[in-house]
Order: C-alpha cells, then sequence, then structure tokens
C-alpha cells in the first residue's frame, strides 16, 4: 500500500496529479487533474520529488464575469475524459453515439457473457454499435482482448474504425500479415497472445489447421462482422455441396467453436438476420444460445425471451428517436436507362449467340464437358452483355469450370462465376473474367496454323481468338452504345450535383469504361476525375486510390466492381450510384446502392441509375425477373429481401430459352421482342417457374416485414434509454453547451466568427500560439465549426469528442486553473447584480473523485473517476440556506443586470473562501450522494447480469475540489 492512497492529489513535475490504484512506494500511477487515460504517467517517488497536494480555493485574482464564469463548467464537463458513469468508455471516445445506438449497449450490459445479434438496417450504424460494446467491456475490465471476424475486403476499415473511434489498436490478420505478425514468438505463444486485439479474415481463420490456433488463443471478445455469410441454411437442392456452401458449412463450424465457450463474448452483427429462410435464422440464433434456436417466435413469452440478445431497427424506427434527428436521404431516386445495341454490336452478339447454341447442342463428350461448355456459353453471353472488353477477355480465358472433377463441381463453380450464386459470399475475385476456352494447351497468339493442320483445340481456339477481335473492333462509343449510354447519364447526374459510383461486374468492363468515360468527360471540357477500383487490387490500395481520387480537384467519378459494394463507406464524397452491369442477384443492386444511402450522406436526394440493353435478351431477362421484382418488394413492403435460392434454377433456365432456341417458332422458347415497350412472352412451365419465385419472394418478403414488428425491441424501452443518455449527456455535456463553449472561447481569444445556427465560420489565426498548434492537422482554413453530423472532411462539429473541442476544451480549463496563463476565458469566480435572485446567493462549482469498484470476468478492478457537481445556497456561508437542485441549475440562465465594484467584489468573495472549511462537510454530503447516484446508475444498466453486479461499488474521495465560486446579488431597491 503507497503512502499516497488512490484518489488523493500529489504536486510533481510543476502540476497536481490524482494517484491511481495499482501505485506503490516505490512507483506511482498518477492521472492529471481532468486528464483521461492517455495522460496517464508513472513517476518514481525515490528519483523525482512528490508532495501531498490540495486545491486551493479561487482568490480575488480568479474573479471574472457570468460568461466566463459558465465558460468554466462547460469546459470542465466537455474536457472531462475520466466521468464515474455506469458507461466507462464514454468519455475517452472520439465519436458521440446516438441515442438509439445505445440500445445494443444496454441490452449486452444486461447478459453475462455477452451473446447480442445487432440486425439493424444498412447505413444505421452497426461498426458503431458493436465499437461500443467493445470499447465498454475493455473499459470496465471485463473483456482484455477482442476480435473482430470480417470479409478481407473490409479488415482494414474495421482496423480504422476501432482505432480512431475508440481507441483500440488492432491489427489485420490476413494471409499477407500473418508470417510478420508470427514473428518472434515465444514457444507455445499465439500471436492472439501477442496481439490482445485484432481483426481476422474468416476466410483465412476458418482453414482447420489455422481455426485450431485460434479457438486455443481465442479472445474473451469475439465480434463477427456479416454474421450471415457463415450461416449454415441447410443442403438445399441448389447448394447442396457447392463451394459457397462448403465455405459457409467451416464458417459456421467456426463460429460454433467459438460460441461453445460458455464464457466467451459474442457479438453478431448483419443487415439481413432474417430473410424468410428460417433454417439459416434458427443456426444464426442457435451461435448465441443453443436454445434460442428452437423458440417459438409465435409466443409471446419466447418473443420476449430472445429481444434480450437480438436488437433489429429499419431507418424509420431510429430516424427521430427521442426527440433525436438522425439525418438519413429523405429519398432515393431511381431511373432506369435503357439503350439499343448498335448494328455493329448486334451482328457481334447474333454472332456469339449461334457460336454459344453450337457449344450447347454439341453432344459429344462426357457429361462434366457438356457442363462445362453449357457454362462458358453462358459466360460469353453474361460478358457480352457487360462490354467489348469483358467479351474480349472473357473469349481469351479459360473457362473457369474446367478445374472441376464433377459436372456438380462445373455447376458450383459456373454458378458462383456466371450467375452470382452466393452474392453474400466473399466477393474477393468474382469480378474477373469467368472464361470461355475449352481447348487444352490453347495459347492467346494469332498464329494462323493452317486450318488442315490445326487440330480441333486449335481450330476452336482460333475461332474464339477471331471473335475477341471483333470484340475488340467494338470498344468505343460509336459502336457501343451502352457506353454512350452511361456518359449521358453520368454527364446528367454530375450537372445535378452529384459525384457518382460507377458499378460494373467485370474488371475488364471497369477498367474499359474508366478510361472511355475519363476520355469522353475530358473530350466535354468538365473538370472531373474518374478512376477504377477492383477487385485485382489489395484493399489497403483501393482505399489509398480512392482517397486519391477525392483528394483531387474538381468533381468525381468512381468506377468499381462488387468488391466495393459491401460494407465499405463511400457516402462522404458521392450521392449516386449507376449500375452499368445488371447483377443476377438483386441484392448485389441494394448492397451497391448501401453504399451512399446511409448515414452521414449530405444530399437530401440520392440518386441510382440502372443500364440496360432493350435488345440484347439477357439484360431483359433480369430486369424483368429478378431486379424490378426487388425495388417493387421494397417499395410495398419497406424491407429488402434477398431473392430465394430458386432464383438460379429460373434465371438459368430463362437463359437456356434464350440460348437453345435456334428460330423463332420453334422448339421450347421465350420470344424476346425488340420493341422496349414489349414484355416478356414465356411459355408455360418458364412463366410458371418465373411465378412460382416470385410467389415465394412474396411470402418472404411478408415474414420478413412481419419479423420487423414480432422481433421488436421490448427489452429496453425508450424511457429508460432516455433516462440514461439523459445522465451521460448531463455529465459529459450536451451539444448545444459543447457548441456554445466553441464559439465563445475562440471569440473571446480573438478569432472573429461569422454565421450561427447550424454552422460557424471562425478565423483562427489570432488566437494564442499555443491553442492554435494543438488544434487537429487537416483543418481547412477558416475553420468551419458545424452543430451535427455529417461533415465534410477538414470541418469540425461541435461534439466533446471532436479534436478541435477537445483542444479548446483543455485549453480553456488549464488557462483558468493556472493564475499564471495570459490568456484567461474562464474564471474560478465572479459576482454579478441579477433580477433572478431576491437574496445574495452564492453557487459552488465542485468536483469530486470518486472511487469505483467494478467487478469483471478478470476480478475486481478499481478505478479512480471525476464527475462535476454544483451547490448553491442563499445568504452569508456562515448561514447557509442550500437551494435543491432545480433552483441550483436555474442560476446557470441568470442574465446579469448590473455591475459591481471591483473592491466589493473581492471582498464578498473573501467572505465565502475564508469560509469554506463551515461548508466542506455539506461539499461532501454532495458527493456522497453522487456516489449513490452513480451507483444505482450502475446497477441499472446492469440488471438481470447478476455476476457483474457481486462487489460493484462506488465511494467519494473527501474532501471534494472546490473550482470555482460565483456570487449573484439582487438588484438595489429603488
Amino acid at each position: 500500500m503507497s503512502v499516497y492512497a488512490p484518489g488523493a492529489l500529489v504536486a510533481a513535475r510543476g502540476r497536481e496529479w490524482v494517484v491511481l490504484p495499482g501505485s506503490d512506494d516505490d512507483l506511482l500511477v498518477l492521472r492529471p487533474l481532468g486528464g483521461g487515460p492517455d495522460d496517464t504517467a508513472a513517476v518514481l517517488p525515490a528519483l523525482e520529488e512528490v508532495v501531498p497536494a490540495s486545491f486551493a480555493p479561487p482568490g480575488s485574482g480568479d474573479l471574472g464575469d457570468g460568461v466566463s464564469a459558465w465558460m468554466l463548467r462547460a469546459a470542465l464537463r466537455t474536457g472531462f475524459r475520466s466521468s464515474g458513469g455506469p458507461f466507462r468508455s464514454l468519455a475517452g471516445l472520439a465519436v458521440e453515439p446516438r441515442a438509439y445506438q445505445y440500445v445494443p449497449l444496454m441490452l449486452a450490459l444486461r447478459q453475462s457473457p455477452v451473446r447480442l445479434l445487432i440486425g439493424d438496417d444498412v447505413g444505421i450504424g452497426k461498426t458503431i454499435e458493436a465499437g461500443l460494446i467493445a470499447a465498454e467491456l475493455i473499459a470496465q475490465g471485463d473483456v482484455r482482448r477482442l476480435a473482430v471476424l470480417a470479409s478481407p475486403a473490409l479488415a482494414e476499415q474495421w482496423q480504422a474504425e476501432l482505432a480512431t473511434k475508440f481507441g483500440i489498436d488492432a491489427v489485420v490478420v490476413l494471409p499477407s500479415t500473418a508470417a510478420r505478425l508470427s514473428r518472434g514468438l515465444m514457444l507455445n505463444e499465439s500471436l492472439f497472445d501477442r496481439h490482445p486485439f485484432v481483426v481476422v479474415s474468416t476466410d483465412f481463420i476458418k482453414m482447420p489447421a489455422r481455426r485450431a490456433e485460434f479457438l486455443n488463443h481465442c479472445p474473451e471478445l469475439v465480434i463477427v462482422d456479416e454474421v450471415h455469410n457463415a450461416v449454415a441454411d441447410g443442403a438445399s437442392p441448389l447448394n447442396a455441396g457447392t463451394a459457397g456452401h462448403a465455405a459457409r458449412t467451416q464458417r459456421y463450424d467456426l463460429l460454433q467453436r467459438v460460441a461453445a465457450d460458455p464464457a466467451r463474448h459474442v457479438v453478431l452483427v448483419t443487415a439481413t438476420p432474417h430473410s424468410g429462410k428460417e433454417a439459416g435464422f434458427r443456426n444464426l440464433l442457435g451461435l448465441l444460445d443453443p436454445s434460442l434456436a428452437s423458440v417459438d417466435l409465435e409466443k409471446v413469452t419466447d418473443r420476449v425471451r430472445l429481444a434480450r440478445h437480438f436488437v433489429q431497427r429499419r431507418r424509420a424506427d431510429i430516424r427521430r428517436y427521442l426527440s433525436e434527428d438522425t439525418v438519413f436521404p429523405s429519398d432515393r431516386l431511381t431511373k432506369e436507362a435503357p439503350y439499343h445495341l448498335s448494328p455493329e454490336y448486334a451482328a457481334f452478339a447474333n454472332r456469339l449467340l449461334e457460336y454459344a447454341r453450337g457449344r450447347v447442342s454439341d453432344d459429344a463428350g462426357t457429361p462434366l464437358h457438356r457442363r462445362v461448355r453449357w457454362w462458358s456459353a453462358l459466360a460469353l453471353l453474361r460478358a457480352m452483355a457487360s462490354s467489348p472488353a469483358a467479351a474480349a477477355a472473357t473469349l481469351r480465358t479459360r473457362a473457369s469450370a474446367l478445374g472441376a472433377n464433377t459436372p456438380e463441381e462445373a455447376d458450383a463453380i459456373g454458378r458462383a462465376a456466371v450467375l452470382d450464386h452466393g452474392t453474400e459470399d466473399s466477393l474477393e475475385g468474382a469480378d474477373t473474367a469467368p472464361g470461355a476456352d475449352l481447348s487444352d494447351g490453347a495459347d492467346d497468339d494469332d498464329t494462323d496454323y493452317g486450318a488442315e493442320a490445326a487440330s480441333p483445340g486449335r481450330r476452336e481456339h482460333r475461332r474464339l481468338v477471331d471473335l475477341a477481335r471483333a470484340a475488340e473492333a467494338l470498344e468505343g462509343t460509336g459502336k457501343d452504345r451502352k457506353l454512350g449510354a452511361l456518359i449521358d447519364e453520368v454527364k446528367e447526374l454530375l450537372a445535378e450535383g452529384a459525384d457518382p459510383i460507377v458499378f460494373c461486374r467485370f474488371l475488364a468492363t471497369a477498367d474499359y469504361v474508366a478510361e472511355e468515360l475519363g476520355r469522353a468527360l475530358a473530350k466535354a471540357r468538365l473538370e472531373v476525375q474518374v478512376a477504377a477500383v477492383t477487385g485485382e487490387l489489395p484493399p489497403a490500395v483501393r482505399e489509398a486510390r480512392i482517397a486519391e481520387l477525392v483528394a483531387a480537384p474538381g468533381r468525381h467519378v468512381l468506377v468499381a466492381t462488387d468488391c466495393l459494394s459491401e460494407g465499405v463507406n463511400l457516402q462522404e464524397h458521392f450521392q449516386a450510384v449507376v449500375h452499368y452491369d445488371l447483377a443476377w442477384n438483386p441484392t448485389r443492386h441494394e448492397q451497391r446502392e448501401g453504399r451512399v444511402d446511409r448515414f452521414g450522406q449530405r444530399a437530401d436526394i440520392v440518386r441510382a441509375v440502372t443500364i440496360y440493353g432493350l435488345d440484347n435478351g439477357v439484360d431483359r431477362i433480369v430486369l424483368d425477373v429478378l431486379v424490378r421484382k426487388h425495388e417493387a418488394i421494397r417499395r410495398d413492403t419497406g424491407v429488402s429481401v434477398p431473392v430465394p435460392d430458386e432464383s438460379d434454377n429460373v434465371v438459368e433456365a430463362l437463359v437456356t430459352g434464350l440460348v437453345l432456341a435456334p428460330s423463332a417458332g420453334r422448339g421450347r422458347q421465350l420470344s424476346l421482342g425488340f420493341d422496349p415497350n414489349e414484355q416478356l412472352s414465356l411459355d408455360l412451365d418458364l412463366a410458371a417457374g418465373r411465378d412460382k419465385l416470385h410467389q415465394a419472394w412474396e411470402s418472404a418478403a411478408a415474414r420478413e416485414h412481419a419479423s420487423r414488428t414480432k422481433y421488436a425491441q421490448e427489452a429496453v424501452h425508450p424511457e429508460e434509454v432516455l433516462r440514461e443518455v439523459t445522465a451521460a449527456r448531463a455529465a459529459l455535456g450536451d451539444r448545444e453547451e459543447v457548441a456554445e463553449l466553441s464559439v465563445k472561447a475562440l471569440a473571446a481569444l480573438g478569432a472573429p466568427v461569422r454565421g450561427g445556427k447550424d454552422k460557424w465560420t471562425i478565423d483562427v489565426s489570432a488566437i494564442p500560439s499555443a491553442l492554435r498548434e494543438s488544434l487537429p492537422a487537416g483543418l481547412v482554413a477558416p475553420l468551419v465549426l458545424h452543430r451535427d453530423l455529417p461533415v465534410p472532411a477538414g470541418h469540425a462539429v461541435a461534439d466533446r469528442s471532436d479534436p478541435t473541442v477537445e483542444a479548446v476544451a483543455r485549453y480553456v480549463l488549464d488557462t483558468a486553473l493556472d493564475p499564471l496563463a495570459p490568456h484567461r476565458v474562464a474564471s474560478r469566480a465572479g459576482a454579478v447584480r441579477t433580477s433572478a435572485v431576491a437574496r445574495r446567493t452564492t453557487l459552488v462549482l465542485l468536483r469530486a473523485r470518486l472511487h469505483l469498484d467494478l467487478p469483471g470476468a478478470t476480478g475486481l478492478r478499481q478505478m479512480v473517476a471525476e464527475e462535476a457537481r454544483l451547490a448553491a445556497f442563499a445568504g452569508p456561508a456562515t448561514a447557509p440556506e442550500w437551494l435543491d437542485d432545480e433552483a441550483t441549475t436555474a442560476l446557470l440562465a441568470a442574465r446579469p443586470d448590473g455591475n459591481i465594484d471591483p473592491e466589493q467584489a473581492a471582498q464578498l468573495l473573501g467572505a465565502v473562501t475564508d469560509n469554506l472549511s463551515m461548508l466542506s462537510q455539506h461539499f461532501d454530503t454532495v458527493a456522497d450522494q453522487l456516489a449513490r447516484e452513480m451507483l444505482d446508475a450502475h446497477r441499472r444498466v446492469r440488471v438481470g447480469a447478476n455476476a457483474p453486479l457481486r462487489g460493484l461499488a462506488v465511494r467519494a474521495q473527501h474532501p471534494v475540489d472546490v473550482l470555482g465560486v460565483y456570487l449573484y446579488l439582487p438588484l438595489p431597491a429603488r
């Protein structure tokens, strides 16, 4: 035990510090008053002078006016980084959660261990909600190690979010980083022991050898992002035995083993927890608790039980929550942009179609060879509908299904490469050309081998090369009218003030479109920067290319493949999406549009343009059968439901009709009219398949729509959230107070301020250099301060977590407490005459230090926190009449109506400060009451979690610091 007890004040290194738990006689762990964990220092008393300290009361040199007195209190609350409230992490976060984002946190704190499924809609902020839970469990000492399982494309984004918003420095574990992270490990030490916080590629860690290491050293908390990718939903006739199904099974097996530890905290995150696939939803619930997989969701009692582990909100649920508005785009304007093939492109399409029909009708070879030929034919149609570049790349590439050993494997590879089957699986590498070349030993050259000498394989390859040359001859706006339609749509979007993202299916298309689009916009003398991002680039390079694009002057167009369609936030710089290629699974359309239509989008309206061919056959099928139906369901029910599994069978059957129909009026066919007003005409069997698909889809949508009510969050009531959010923000300062402090402080320090209400423009060039140099790098000049999110890059927001606000609050507080500081805008004392009081009244600003005993999984953790409180009395200090909380708080709004002579003000202040010992008992009572309130709050948010309540305690340190004394005198009688 140290001679300095935790919570005691000491002086060292020219300032005052609070002694923290863990100190002893040889080593003191100290935190400066008002500081946070990052300010903690270790001091050796044997080498540095450490003496007891007491906090001196304000003196006559601290006198100021009413505004400067208010500023001290506001700066104190805004600058707190170690609050005593039940949410231990809030004071140290670099983000202020929205009110609705407290709900998952409150659910988590009521569980031991935490088992939670966050199923909020796209763009609501599930990453913030999961990160908030992680930060809180770490701050409370319940968790020392964390693993986030995510797709490789999102791993670095998770790493950045954890670091910048929650102060959690995680390493990324990918195939490219695992070897480096494992260097220098000791015997039996795992990289998961060496690195307490990790973001891990789910696909990397699911393999048996790596999985065993991860499970043997698995952290106490595991967050699983996009968990729907890992849920096994039964071996349906469509996907049983496919590569995607096998990958899902491996992921699900991994998560089952992770969740099998009854003490492990598990947080699952997905925007599509339930989409009509009951088996998948049940398996997902089983990861939280095996018994939840069999609950009867028609029973109220079982739904209430589920609600303790499951939170799911739509945008409409939280757009206005607890009188707080969350800004989303008010509308999503959709548009279809049709085009006709040019005569040259139509001739090429017919030539390619005839070739595909010939390959499919060839009965030679084994069943495996016939299935490979079938998928290569579909690949050609898919690529032809995308672009000449994609068609050429496919024609010059070996068929992806050639690696199959059985017809079933060929079907699995083909569906993944051609039909967009398994959209929910990893999109990495999915944008490469699927391939059409089936010849053995074929090479991509133009050598003329001679018709007689060439083998059948050589002749086939030669024919593909000729088709590839024909495709390449179609490149450019002259013969590629789809490209021309895109250029027109992009120009229109730019004219409307929207910077678009153009989504393509194949990387060859994306590169081609980016080059041609950039050339056309430059020819039109538009200052527009164009860049392409595809799966060919590593995730870090993609981020760097996007950052380089948006940093360039002028307007911006991003051309991308679906490697960016899931999880990547692009709403800050882009306001529109163009579907250059129709996805053969409309869920991808929703994912693409979700990159810009989400919280943080500053545009009131986002736009989505779908380009499709009226006469290329393929687009008409996908648009009529899938895309339009998906949009109709979303519009009618308010929810987006993934297309049922049967879609692949139906689309495959429809395209089969197109490929196998040799001519009109012969065979089993569908009629594709070239008139844009003509509807698809299907034969009876195909129409029945389409109708069956739509019926299944509508049923799934109805179940999903009903589930939003059935699984509505009732375990945490709005009034409970309101109470805790209000208490947290009262302790730490609300947005209005933070905005007023920032503006008034900077103005008092010599910065001209323009604007008001929602935004201020502030010239900070003349403020004291000590503050100017502490402002964050990257701010634009002059400083632009916004009242609320979202804000452009380089601007500041009136949020206590904003680095600019934090620097201003810290400067105001530090200079107020330093009697020698040259630029003090806040004062520790003041005296005003006001009509708000009828007799002399004194307001005292107190800072209480609280000792917290927080039980956790690793035992009892002791902490010291700080809180600000006000106390007020009427009459002299020798006979005070204490005011209640309401009357005390009302004094903060009192307006000065008259001046007081400085000598009289100093005399009146001395009469209070000379008698503070007579008031200290009441101040200690205030601190003890605060400790009881904090204890009640800690118990309240953990109701139901019995284990974490045992040993919980909060005690106040005596005596309390007196930071400020402010006198209010009545106006003289007339």
